[in-house]
């Protein structure tokens, strides 16, 4: 079957990307201050704030892979959802009051505070890393599917994309990426609502159709409820959501630019719950899409072309489904949403990598040149350089194998020991910087042996990771926090601890 993207459709994107390059400009013109352009002047709405974190949690991946997942297998994945809830609670009783007392933009100035300099910079270094490969995930991801079902070439795609991205975030600051966030995470929600409407009418049955053959073929499963941690059941899923939503909420640098860009404190804990709670259902909806786009082809085999039908290829089915199946206009707004939640993502990743080199790198280093002029220069400069950088990973992703199975394993090493480093601060006075420094070296041991040994095949088989990849995060946090609290006991007993609390 051939595409139908038609001029209505080409109208609805390009007004999109002119109506968000508009809003970007518009509501981001008054940013000339480091403030504002770093923490939005901290006068921001908790609504506004908590549209922004949902549009964070939400990119291109999710919005092809949740439906992949459904599609291919079933409800395993929903299972992270439902750990956000716990992780909220834990953001809104400890993290967000911790971080507004504070009143340090970066989320990683207590690390200098409790355990010396090279805490902060080597948690700042894992995050600006992890904000690269993630930026180039999304952006490829997002520019994949629509140049094979579209035909546009995939390095346009991508040039665009990270052009027009830099240009509203270079421009706007956080108040810009805040408010074009929650614009595009309205226009994914709808695109997303009105695409589940749209399938659930087109077959046979109705809802009853969905939930017949959702049911009858294991859809709705949650997983295996063992305790076998070689594969993905349900508590291997749970327990990696949560170290996955604690690690969002407590040391992601993007949640905590939100934290401190809301009015009060109230709204700060206002933006968490509704931003986290809001992706429950959100992530829900997309695995119905899912569900239902295994029921729909079930009636209609003879529309899905052959390659998509290899459970490798699932996350292009549902590109495939908007291009060929949507009317007119609906399809625009579709392709728009994938857009949205590449673009949300890449936005909120430049503002927050540019908060980060200036205030944990720049004013470190230059001290006396870092005034309010200088810094602003600094930041403009450092965010066009950044979107460059993403966008030339996005162009290097085109030649990877596996763009998925590279982000997660970058993102398993750079970012398994921060949130490890973090708690053992957050939850002990005892350990001092050294013991932290052997925590993190232990973690990081642990982290690349279960990250490398199952691919590494002249390993003996009993000397290779026999745990599943989701688990990769979860024990390297555990051994960062458990090692150093082993420490610091050690060190106590032996009159040497540094025992004196973090500043706020």
């Amino acid at each position: 079957m051939e595409t139908h993207f038609t001029a209505l459709d080409v109208v609805v994107l390009v007004g999109y990307f002119a109506a968000t390059m508009a809003f970007g400009f518009v509501t981001g013109r008054r940013n000339r201050t480091v403030e504002g352009y770093t923490a939005a002047g901290r006068r921001l709405p908790g609504w506004l704030t908590g549209l922004s974190i949902l549009g964070t949690y939400v990119s291109s991946i999710s919005f092809l892979a949740l439906p992949g997942k459904a599609f291919a297998s079933d409800w395993n994945s929903f299972v992270f959802s439902l750990s956000i809830p716990l992780a909220a609670w834990i953001a809104v009783r400890w993290f967000v009051p911790y971080y507004r007392s504070s009143g340090e933009i970066s989320a990683y100035s207590h690390l200098e505070h409790r355990f010396g300099p090279w805490a902060r910079l080597y948690a700042s270094a894992c995050y600006l890393l992890t904000q690269l490969a993630r930026m180039g995930t999304v952006m490829y991801l997002m520019a994949l599917p629509l140049h094979v079902l579209l035909g546009w070439p995939i390095h346009w795609i991508i040039v665009v994309t990270g052009v027009s991205v830099t240009l509203y975030t270079y421009v706007g600051g956080l108040t810009a990426v805040i408010w074009t966030d929650a614009m595009q995470t309205v226009i994914l929600i709808v695109g997303a609502v009105v695409c589940l409407a749209i399938m659930i009418g087109a077959l046979p049955g109705g809802a009853g159709e969905l939930v017949r053959v959702g049911a009858e073929h294991g859809k709705f499963g949650l997983g295996d409820f063992g305790g076998d941690l070689t594969r993905s059941t349900f508590w291997v899923v749970l327990v990696y959501g949560l170290v996955i939503n604690l690690q969002n909420f407590g040391i992601d640098q993007n949640y905590v630019q939100r934290y401190l860009a809301a009015k009060s404190d109230r709204d700060a804990r206002r933006s968490v719950w509704l931003g986290g709670l809001l992706y429950v259902p959100l992530s829900a909806v997309f695995f119905l899409i899912g569900t239902a786009l295994f029921a729909y082809y079930l009636t209609r085999p003879e529309e899905l072309p052959e390659a998509y039908r290899d459970p490798s290829k699932s996350d292009s089915v549902f590109p495939w489904f908007i291009v060929t199946v949507l009317p007119p206009g609906v399809t625009g707004l579709l392709v728009a949403a994938i857009f949205a939640a590449a673009m949300s993502t890449v936005s909120t990743s430049l503002n927050s990598s540019a908060t980060i080199i200036v205030s944990d790198f720049v004013r470190r280093f230059r001290p006396l040149q870092a005034t309010d002029a200088g810094t602003m220069r600094i930041l403009y400069g450092t965010t066009f350089v950044w979107g460059l950088a993403g966008t030339g990973v996005a162009l290097a992703m085109t030649r990877v194998a596996s763009a998925l199975d590279a982000w997660w394993k970058l993102s398993g090493i750079f970012a398994g020991g921060t949130l490890g480093l973090f708690l053992l601060g957050f939850v002990s006075r005892r350990p001092d910087g050294r013991a932290a420094l052997a925590a993190v070296t232990t973690g990081v041991v642990v982290i690349l042996w279960l990250t490398l040994s199952p691919a590494w095949s002249t390993l003996p088989d009993g000397i290779r990771s026999p745990f599943h990849g989701f688990l990769t995060i979860v024990f390297g946090t555990a051994s960062i926090l458990l090692v150093g609290l082993a420490l610091g006991v050690l060190a106590r007993r032996g009159g040497t601890a540094d025992a004196s609390p973090p500043r706020s």
